[in-house]
């Protein structure tokens, strides 16, 4: 795997959190009254691979990682032609399988597994994919639309009893929006799945509103991102949505924070969850989250940190206005727990984007 990190960099900035330094002074974004804020210990076990799947002729997205049978790391992730720019996941995006020896080593794509489908609900594009094995089954949840804007986006689910396929296509989608007016008309999007201890099926997706409304500190604001939740008795639904939906709303502090691309797993007795910040913290780091129910979201620390705390990477070319920010945060689990953090990132050897893998040391 071709890359070039700056590990003397990452390991001193590591060693002053240890020291018990401020954040702000590890990180270097400014003023210690704007970030003072701590890293979670998940951030701190953090250490760079490098990146994956970089595609000539293509930009790659949202790689998705799980461990087959045969031992191997498969990973399921979004890609569409470099012709369409950044902005053709929104209308040309497909999903693929790729395949490494382990998580470290070259991996190499198999095959395309879901494309566009006219007709359907996920008639212009492909996204978001997110692999789990659930009761026999790979379950892959995705994102498809069917008029290549944001206001169709909505979560289906594809099912296999092998990584290799054959996939079970859904005719309808998983989740529907809300109805207008509500937190959650303009779409369903960004999946994040977990079997709760119960034996429901909690799914947890992204969404947003579409008319402005006014905040809590008197700004105007519409598209604010939030996450609900929906609970099904059966992995293929029907899915109900929670009825306190927004579980995790930052509207309420002002400046239009945000989150998205959401990823949840159980540990330790806990429903823990990463995504991207949207102004929390910053734009360019990962947002850590621990509960007790999955429901009740307390304040987060920070996930992971921008790419150039764990890559030296050439300056960002006029083309990529996200160049530098690690997205679609996905864990490759072993033995129940994180074992390394699968993202995307614009760049790579093509000047498009490519997947970018982390390692969570252990404890």
């Amino acid at each position: 795997m071709a890359y070039n990190y700056n590990r003397r960099s990452f390991l001193n900035k590591l060693a002053l959190v240890s020291a018990g330094l401020p954040f702000s002074a590890w990180m270097g974004f400014g003023p210690a009254a704007v970030f003072q804020r701590k890293a979670s210990d998940f951030a701190k076990r953090l250490s760079p691979v490098g990146r994956i799947l970089e595609t000539e002729g293509y930009y790659v997205w949202c790689n998705s990682p799980i461990y087959g049978d045969d031992g191997k790391v498969h990973v399921f992730y979004s890609r569409w032609p470099e012709t369409y720019g950044m902005g053709g996941w929104i209308h040309k995006s497909e999903v693929a399988h790729a395949v490494a020896d382990n998580p470290e080593s070259d991996f190499e794509y198999v095959e395309t597994i879901l494309k566009p489908r006219p007709g359907f609900f996920d008639a212009t594009t492909c996204h978001n994919p997110s692999i789990h094995y659930i009761d026999g089954v790979y379950a892959l949840f995705y994102m498809g639309n069917s008029n290549g804007k944001t206001n169709t986006k909505r979560i289906g689910l594809a099912t296999a009893t092998s990584l290799d396929g054959p996939w079970t296509l859904p005719d309808k989608p998983l989740l529907e929006a809300g109805p207008e007016g509500a937190w959650d008309d303009h779409c369903t999007t960004n999946p994040a799945f977990v079997r709760h201890p119960s034996g429901q099926y909690w799914l947890y997706y992204k969404s947003w509103n579409t008319a402005e409304y006014e905040q809590a500190k008197g700004q105007k604001i519409r598209g604010n991102r939030k996450y609900g939740l929906a609970i099904a008795q059966k992995l293929e639904g029907p899915y109900e949505k929670y009825g306190q939906n927004p579980v995790i709303d930052f509207s309420a502090d002002g400046q239009n924070k945000q989150l998205e691309d959401a990823f949840v797993w159980r540990e330790s007795g806990e429903f823990r969850l990463i995504a991207r910040d949207m102004g929390f913290f910053s734009h360019d780091v990962g947002l850590y989250f621990a509960s007790d129910d999955g429901i009740h979201w307390p304040e987060p620390e920070i996930a992971y940190l921008a790419l150039k705390e764990y890559a030296d990477e050439p300056p960002a070319p006029k083309h990529l206005s996200r160049y530098g920010r690690l997205e679609r945060p996905q864990l490759l689990m072993e033995q129940d727990k994180p074992a390394y953090l699968f993202t995307a990132s614009q760049g790579g050897r093509y000047m498009t984007s490519s997947g970018f893998v982390l390692k969570v040391n252990p404890e």
